[in-house]
């Protein structure tokens, strides 16, 4: 009887994800084998569209590239701003929680009014950064309105909402033994010792996290071209994303578009295993096995 209810507790949620899940994906690599256009007849070219993309498709390098460009700069300088604002909270100061509460509050602007908010931020006549670089006598910038400094700015911009990493950060650090910092204390080291011998060691696996969703939360980044740049300058902001959007509801290539969605699935694969990979090396745990 217990087991027949356990079947049928689980039966919704394992339905749901066939046909929801798996039944989309498989799907969408059928299609992937095929020239359909919206409004077309469906062609099967097989393979064609993979050797394409790897080919004669100069967006497609050019979107990867802009995606990982991207990736670089926005991953590790969202993290240094997360985990140094988590030390900052985790400090015993007055109204600790209001600044908690100050920190997290980006994370809850909705992505558009972000959007609309930082164009206005970036805006090269009259926008707030140039403003304060001109009160300084400093020299401004186009910000995303250059080829050069677009994805910069973008990056710059993904940090703002640094509040959720800073949460799991902050609950890392209550984590961290108060005896090993006592320990410290004993030998007359100071706060770099601590920060170094201790707290970093024992906030590896929550870097490790923080760091496989960010990796993750980059490949898919879309929000940002289509509503502040559309792609440009130039490409400059083409991110693999958005210039899949393009192709499947611009352009219309379904077939061509869902081989693009597959080409980042497995990118989105090898690029976290190997960063698991990695962990074996720098991720420590109580137990001394880094696995």
């Amino acid at each position: 009887m217990e087991r027949r209810w356990g079947i049928g507790l689980a039966l919704p949620v394992v339905v749901g994800f066939v046909l929801f899940t798996v039944g989309p994906m498989i799907a969408s690599f059928v299609i992937s084998l095929t020239d359909w256009t919206i409004g077309g007849k469906v062609r099967w070219v097989g393979f064609g569209n993979y050797r394409a993309m790897f080919g004669s498709d100069d967006l497609f390098s050019k979107s990867l590239g802009v995606t990982l460009y991207y990736t670089l700069l926005a991953v590790p300088l969202g993290l240094a701003i997360a985990f140094g604002a988590s030390l900052l909270l985790n400090r015993d100061v007055r109204g600790r929680g209001l600044f908690r509460v100050l920190f997290y509050l980006p994370v809850l602007v909705p992505s558009v009014a972000s959007a609309v908010l930082w164009t206005w931020v970036y805006n090269p006549d009259f926008g707030l950064l140039n403003q304060l670089l001109r009160a300084a006598h400093l020299p401004t910038s186009q910000w995303i309105y250059s080829d050069t400094m677009a994805i910069p700015s973008l990056a710059i911009m993904s940090a703002w909402g640094f509040g959720n990493a800073t949460v799991i950060f902050l609950a890392g650090l209550q984590g961290v033994p108060r005896h090993l910092y006592e320990a410290i204390d004993v030998d007359g080291g100071g706060a770099w010792a601590k920060f170094r011998y201790i707290t970093v060691p024992m906030m590896t696996p929550t870097i490790f996290y923080n760091l496989v969703m960010g990796l993750i939360a980059t490949f898919q980044v879309f929000n940002e071209a289509y509503l502040m740049t559309s792609g440009g300058p130039d490409n400059a902001t083409l991110f693999y994303n958005y210039y899949l959007w393009r192709t499947a509801f611009s352009d219309g290539r379904l077939g061509y578009a869902s081989a693009l969605a597959w080409v980042l699935f497995l990118i989105v694969v090898v690029a976290t295993a190997l960063v698991f990979r990695s962990a074996r090396r720098w991720v420590y745990y109580e137990t001394g096995d880094g696995r």
